[in-house]
């Protein structure tokens, strides 16, 4: 047999004061060893895959690790010039530093990837990263969505696969250029995955992960309309089981702790001592069902940050696959994903409150007012409120302009504001909630406040950053300055008020950006208090880096949000004190507030 080599990996999925995983695919069976701990691959449609657990790990140490493979070290790679991938577990110091983000392209790094694409904000991180002292590091990467475009596949991998699907028959011309199933699944995650900075990111700073339309289809699960369309092509099904199937191996299961895991049917599944082809097809059947029964499965999760003395909650919450798309009953999570949401969102660690609680999502729940009325105008006409006529434009429109945000689902959005109302109002109040989001392909903030809730505690801020690496059309850019405008937040809503649309019992403002760069942002939390650095991505001599944009206080005293007057736009006062937005450089990238 020949050595062992790897394909994708290794990536640090999940880690712990004393434990961590690292998945890893590989181009044959073999043993998987990394820090004395094995594991053997399971295979599955003939690629091979391991997940290593790794106890005993040391609390607040730095640990350099390599991976063997059958005894043979295949990491680092020798002419590496990364430093060594290390396991940092978390430190005592009441310190958290969490990046995140979403929406990444694969292009290459030459002349014309970055002309077309702009600088990549992982790989600009990744060159940060390798001259800084670790604690400068992110302790974790939250990756929002769309960590692959399976709909616009590089230049490369579309050229391929225009290949492999030449004698395919017409009915699939408008997809002879996309992922298929799950073999080119797999080609589309080593073609995103295995750039060296990208790879050595991976590899040394623990990810969670959540799945977005791209990473199937754009526009997935719109609307009930858009379900009907796509389900009656020819090519959906084997897009589905590759889709789902791959998300859970490359993506979710990494998400998920040693404990979870051991509770994982699916898990135990592909470990046991079952033929390939029979593991594959029991992946294919359980990924058909996750689509075709959301309830089948869940790909939210949560992930307990910090320690004993500090306690971080990050709920990441699936706003894609278990949307009710029925007209009359819309929500953009189900009932069982709504429980599961109110549960570990009031229900903290045995023996440990919240200090911070994040809420993570791929879409933005807290958009510009004026997307927001449209989308609640929307939502109401397409269920009727203007009449049968209406009725179909409104569903039209939905699909068109890509009204499927939170404020798209009124009753799901409403949910969650008496959720926050109730945590504000609870007897362990955290200093802050997060909410994390991506999507838009801009990035911006927002403050909020509940009705009878003290503004300066718990902080509640909305946090977007889109994207990692897929600038947005001018012409849309436009568009989304458009809508903070007065003259249209006024005309949003007074469309919205027409067709029976209750205004929401919260407030906020948008108070820095909208910005349009590639980039990431960083959460940094230190004891109660909490800060957020904006860092965008630049290109310089041919070398991709990272610029800080800004630096924004989430805790500490805040400058309310005035009586909502409609349509006025306010940019917030600046006070001792009060959120601020700082530049680290002489060339911070403008706010197009």
């Amino acid at each position: 047999m020949s050595n062992a080599a790897l394909v994708v990996g290794p990536l640090l999925r999940y880690v712990d004061t004393t434990r961590a995983t690292v998945w890893v695919e590989t181009d044959q069976p073999c043993e998987v060893e990394v820090l004395g701990c094995t594991a053997r691959t399971w295979t599955v449609h003939g690629h091979h895959f391991a997940l290593v657990i790794i106890e005993g790990l040391q609390p607040g140490s730095q640990t350099p690790y390599t991976v063997r493979l059958n005894s043979n070290q295949v990491w680092p790679e020798p002419d590496s010039r990364f430093p060594p991938s290390v396991m940092r577990t978390f430190r005592d110091d009441e310190t958290f530093r969490l990046a995140f983000g979403s929406c990444r392209r694969s292009a290459p790094f030459d002349d014309d990837g970055l002309k077309r694409f702009g600088a990549d904000a992982l790989a600009a991180l990744a060159e940060r990263m390798a001259t800084a002292p670790y604690e400068e590091w992110p302790d974790a990467m939250f990756l929002g969505g769309d960590q692959v475009y399976a709909d616009t596949p590089s230049d490369a991998l579309a050229a391929r696969l225009a290949v492999a699907h030449e004698n395919l028959p017409e009915s699939w011309d408008e997809v002879r250029k996309e992922i298929g199933n799950f073999e080119e699944y797999t080609w589309l995650y080593a073609d995103s995955w295995t750039p060296e900075p990208i790879r050595w990111l991976f590899s040394t700073v623990q990810t969670c992960m959540l799945l977005d339309d791209h990473d199937l289809r754009d526009d997935w699960n719109t609307s009930q309309q858009w379900r009907d369309w796509i389900t009656a092509e020819p090519w959906w099904p084997d897009r589905v089981r590759g889709a789902f199937g791959s998300y859970w191996i490359y993506q979710h299961l990494g998400n998920l702790s040693p404990a979870e895991l051991e509770n994982d049917s699916t898990w135990a599944m592909v470990r046991s001592d079952i033929s390939d082809a029979e593991r594959s097809a029991k992946l294919d059947a359980f990924a058909w069902r996750s689509d075709s029964e959301p309830d089948s499965a869940r790909w939210s999760f949560h992930r307990d940050f910090g320690n004993e003395h500090l306690g971080i909650r990050m709920l990441a919450v699936d706003a894609r696959c278990s949307r009710r798309l029925d007209p009359q009953d819309r929500g953009i999570v189900d009932h069982t994903e709504r429980a599961w949401l109110e549960e570990k969102a009031s229900t903290p660690a045995p023996g440990q409150n919240f200090d911070h609680l994040l809420v993570a999502t791929t879409l933005p729940f807290l958009m510009a007012q004026g997307i927001h009325h449209l989308e609640g105008w929307n939502e109401a006409v397409a269920g009727g409120a203007w009449g049968r006529r209406f009725k179909r434009v409104g569903e039209k429109i939905r699909r068109d302009v890509d009204l499927e945000h939170w404020a798209a689902f009124r009753s799901s959005f409403g949910i969650v504001v008496d959720m926050l109302a109730k945590i504000s109002r609870s007897e362990h109040t955290p200093a802050t909630i997060l909410m994390l989001a991506g999507d838009v392909h801009c990035s911006y903030t927002a403050r909020a406040t509940l009705p009878g809730v003290d503004p300066q505690e718990p902080a509640i801020h909305q946090l977007t950053m889109s994207p990692f690496r897929n600038p947005l059309e001018k012409s849309i850019r436009v568009a989304n300055r458009a809508m903070k405008t007065r003259a249209v937040r006024w005309l949003t809503h007074r469309m919205a008020k027409s067709a029976g649309v209750a205004d929401v019992d919260i407030d906020w403002e948008i108070d820095n950006g909208p910005w349009f760069e590639n980039g990431v942002m960083t959460v940094v939390i230190s004891g109660r208090e909490a800060t957020l650095e904006v860092d965008h991505a630049y290109v310089d001599n041919g070398h991709q880096l990272l610029r800080r944009t800004a630096t924004l206080a989430l805790t500490g005293p805040q400058q309310p949000p005035a009586p909502r007057r409609l349509g006025r736009v306010r940019k917030p006062r600046r006070r001792k004190g009060s959120t601020s937005v700082t530049s680290d450089t002489s060339r911070a990238l403008p706010d197009s507030l």
